[in-house]
């Protein structure tokens, strides 16, 4: 079952001050805007657009409820806030003007004038505007790291170096001013301090685990730096270290190829507004963790208005749309990524599968069909339209795609896992076993210590009352790989179930719960666990609240089933007992 990756800076959120700007929404259909005849009428039709994500509609309301009171501090607050969210962001500065002597919504409305000002390329205004008189941590990195820049922009580089390395702050600090004092140095030219910074960055790895995208960033900006000195092997050997980190990142990968060329390679930031869009971006993406969306959304478009073309923030924004369900403005965003982007691939994948999530299906397996046969060596094509083949259960156009794919693949490695776990999915939904499972074999061939096909094949030889000592040890081991995931601990405890061990079953059902209590499968299993150890009336609890949960019809009928009869008799072989319905278990969402 699908798990949303995060991004996780400790401590971060908190150092903000500020609560973030609501909970996660689902976009829904915008209605057309009707003209609203009182204020109260305006501003709650506002407040409720706002609330399912129609933000355009939000922005028509709060002007409408603006001509009513239009001093309102607080509706011109939301308003302005409401413009940077969707993009509006010139629209924004008449209001950020007004609010600019604010104290509680300056750090938003003077990082608005701010971020105008470095787009006229005045650095001195830009200064006056990051002086804000209150500040949180984040606050005082943002307008700390911003001046250093707008020093730079007004020819004072060896004074921004040196002001951004005396920001005062939390450890966590650390990581971004080394980062921007390389690139201000660098950008400065003043070679030994952006060599002494980027190593320092380079080297700070127990921060690049809590902020990654900032510790690979840095990476790339100092291969190019070296590229550029005509350091080739050292350029190289840098990007080499930064695949330790992690692989298969397309910009990485296309700037190794550009060196190796002995292309002429650009700095990653070459202006004092590319450098203010990049530590918005930067604070950004370490922000990004599941309920903070909106925020998050809110710098990344500050960070566009001073880089339009910045392809890292349209792939986050991209991003963000799809964790707020907005598959509308996700396709927005990646249409916009140049074509010579290195992100263009991935924004094409992932704009063929936002269109299966508008269930588009049709234009979707189009669109990403054309993507495989224009680079039919390219697995993440494959992987994209066998999803879509999935969510529609079209098993066997999804086994012959991944067939095609493993042709393709004369030597496979490591990497190339997913395609094998996907073509054995296939297989095993079409019941043709004697094909899936050596195809999930290969899959732990390639990646041993992966822990959903441990879970997919270990849970499916149990299902088949086979090889159950090593499906039990397959399963126990994915879930010490993964503790958290309930999903993986529910085959944990459905397998005991299966297997007739039902104490077990209840104590690692019981846990798959608590980790996932608001899926109705894992809730019914825990409730047929408990039929089975005799606590009857915590089962009928159980099974009421999964059907509360609202599951798919054929594991309601069985819920509701149970509920006015309980569980038949146990049958000789335990291990034929069936209980619930079991949710096969699937592929992670495509990265």
């Amino acid at each position: 079952m699908p798990h949303q990756r995060i991004r996780w800076l400790a401590g971060l959120t908190v150092a903000t001050g500020l609560a973030l700007c609501g909970p996660v929404v689902v976009a829904k259909e915008s209605a057309k805007p009707i003209e609203i005849t009182s204020f109260s009428g305006a501003y709650l039709a506002a407040r409720v657009a706002e609330g399912d994500n129609d933000l355009d509609s939000a922005i028509t309301y709060y002007k409408q409820a603006l001509a009513f009171a239009p001093d309102d501090v607080q509706l011109q607050q939301s308003l302005m806030l409401t413009l940077i969210s969707q993009g509006r962001f010139d629209e924004s500065l008449p209001y950020a003007d007004k609010l600019r002597e604010v104290p509680d919504i300056e750090r938003f409305s003077r990082l608005a004038l701010a971020v105008d000002t470095f787009r006229k390329k005045d650095y001195q205004k830009a200064e006056y505007w990051l002086k804000l008189s209150l500040q949180a941590d984040l606050d005082r990195l943002i307008s700390g790291v911003m001046t250093g820049w707008a020093r730079l922009g007004a020819d004072h580089g060896k004074d921004a170096v040196s002001y951004v390395a005396t920001l005062k702050g939390p450890e966590w600090f650390d990581l971004f001013k080394s980062y921007h004092r390389a690139l201000i140095a660098d950008v400065a030219g003043q070679k030994d301090k952006a060599v002494e910074a980027y190593e320092s960055t380079l080297e700070n790895a127990a921060a690049g685990g809590a902020a990654p995208e900032t510790w690979l960033r840095n990476a790339e900006a100092y291969a190019r730096f070296l590229a550029r000195q005509g350091k080739k092997d050292d350029a190289l050997a840098v990007l080499d270290k930064s695949e330790e980190f992690v692989t298969g990142r397309p910009e990485i990968e296309a700037l190794r190829e550009s060196i190796g060329k002995g292309e002429e390679i650009a700095p990653m930031v070459a202006s004092p507004a590319d450098g203010a869009s990049e530590i918005l971006v930067n604070l950004a993406t370490a922000l990004n963790r599941g309920g903070g969306e909106p925020f998050v959304r809110l710098y990344l478009e500050y960070a566009l208005a001073l880089k339009p073309d910045s392809d890292i923030a349209l792939v986050q924004l991209a991003g963000v749309a799809e964790q707020m369900k907005d598959s509308e403005r996700a396709i927005s965003y990646y249409k916009r990524i140049a074509d010579g982007s290195p992100y263009k691939q991935i924004a094409e994948l992932q704009l063929g599968l936002n269109l299966a999530d508008l269930g588009r299906n049709d234009e979707a397996i189009e669109h990403l069909k054309a993507l495989v046969e224009a680079r039919p060596d390219e697995m993440r094509g494959y992987l994209a339209l066998g999803g879509v083949y999935g969510s529609k259960e079209n098993w066997r156009a999804s086994a012959d795609l991944y067939d095609r794919a493993v042709e393709r693949l004369k030597e496979p490695e490591a990497a190339d896992w997913n395609v094998f776990y996907q073509r054995g999915i296939a297989y095993e939904r079409l019941k043709e076993w004697n094909k899936a499972e050596p195809s999930f074999r290969k899959a732990l061939e390639l990646n041993p210590e992966q822990p959903q096909v441990m879970n997919y094949l270990g849970y499916s030889w149990v299902d088949k009352n086979m090889n159950l000592t090593e499906a039990l040890e397959m399963i126990q081991k994915a879930v010490e790989l993964r503790p958290s995931d309930g999903y993986i601990v529910d085959s944990l405890g459905w397998a005991y179930y299966r297997l007739g061990r039902f104490e077990d079953a209840v104590r690692e059902l019981e846990r798959a719960v608590s980790l996932r209590p608001e899926d109705p499968v894992l809730n019914d299993h825990l409730g047929d666990a408990y039929w089975r150890v005799g606590r009857k009336l915590e089962a009928t609890f159980q099974w009421g609240y999964a059907r509360d949960l609202e599951p798919e019809p054929d594991v309601l009928a069985e819920v509701e089933k149970k509920l006015q009869e309980g569980l038949p008799p146990l049958a000789t072989n335990t291990a034929q007992d069936t209980g619930a319905a079991r949710t096969k278990p699937a592929p992670e969402k495509i990265d």
